[in-house]
């Protein structure tokens, strides 16, 4: 596990070095036309001192970035702002939503990220940046959208997987026969969407807040890349909370088909009953030990028979008609 920290510097919108030891992100910030990215993976509060008193950050959002389980939120400090968000990945078999934390340090200049563990892929963050080296010249706002591009795409492909799941989940419910662990299966869909809603619902307002003028952290030129992961936010929170509908839906409908299928075996069940009944109560009638009509005599003995018959046939089509067996 590498939790050594990574660096790299861009001066005039071209990546002049990279990896270099992070005590020399002032010397770099000290020139006019430089812009500085720093990562940090698994720090304690003591690791962030350094490049908090070289950046001005507050205690506070230092103590943020260190501990676990912040809600994704934007914060506004003098000279800085603080940001936490989370990357999710979905299991292979839709049951289990795993999410990484990871904050970062907005200034003029430098863009401090702070991982809680090696989940976030911060090797996919630096291909997209370069990826885009025409946009490197907008200098923090383009790294701060490459930033939220990709947690915010992240949220979008787990969106679309659950999807997936659920499809899967319809087709077996109206299935000839559920397996069995269609209702295991629901609740943990069901969990896995209450989890990621809390973690895209709240970005809506981050990147929001980013596009506020009064900011003065996405130049004009930015401000349609940031409109655009602004969009896929948007479409990720509706379709989050369509699909959790569903599930809804799809358990309400689970319990409507269990319930029919109740029914329909109860009915059965009368059914059968009923034509068992009348046979049982005349051979109980000619079981008993008292002469009636017939008794001792052989036209007594058909006429039971015949009556069994006919009653028991003519039951079994009436309820066969109705639908009952």
């Amino acid at each position: 596990m590498d939790l050594s920290p990574r660096t790299r510097v861009w001066r005039d919108g071209r990546l002049e070095k990279e990896n270099f030891p992070a005590e020399q992100i002032s010397d770099y910030l000290a020139e006019s036309d430089t812009v500085v990215w720093l990562d940090l993976c698994a720090p304690d509060a003591e690791g962030l001192d350094l490049i908090s008193e070289e950046l001005g950050l507050s205690p506070l959002a230092v103590e943020d970035a260190v501990s676990h389980h912040e809600r994704p939120k934007l914060d506004r400090y003098d000279g800085h702002l603080f940001l936490n968000a989370y990357s999710v990945h979905l299991s292979a078999d839709g049951t289990e939503l795993d999410k990484h934390e990871i904050s970062a340090f907005i200034t003029k200049r430098a863009l401090v990220t702070v991982r809680t563990d090696e989940g976030f892929d911060i090797d996919e963050l630096v291909k997209r940046w370069d990826g885009s080296p025409d946009l490197a010249k907008y200098g923090v706002a383009f790294l701060l959208h490459g930033l939220l591009d990709l947690v915010v795409d992240g949220h979008f492909a787990a969106v679309q997987a659950l999807d997936d799941k659920i499809d899967g989940l319809e087709e077996e419910l109206f299935a000839d026969h559920m397996p069995r662990d269609t209702q295991q299966r629901s609740y943990r869909l069901r969990k896995s969407l209450a989890l990621l809603r809390r973690v895209v619902l709240p970005m809506r307002e981050v990147v929001n807040s980013l596009l506020r003028r009064d900011l003065d952290v996405i130049p004009a030129p930015m401000a349609p890349y940031f409109q655009d992961v602004y969009d896929h936010v948007l479409r990720a929170t509706e379709w989050t909370d369509s699909l959790r509908d569903t599930v809804t839906s799809l358990q309400e409908t689970r319990i409507a088909l269990q319930g029919n299928h109740l029914n329909l075996v109860m009915k059965k069940l009368t059914g059968w009953a009923a034509v068992i009944a009348v046979p049982t109560a005349i051979t109980g009638f000619y079981g008993e030990n008292v002469p009636y009509p017939g008794f001792g005599k052989q036209w007594g003995f058909v006429t039971s028979i015949a009556v069994l018959i006919v009653t028991g046939v003519a039951l079994y089509t009436v309820f066969r008609k109705r639908d009952w067996l």
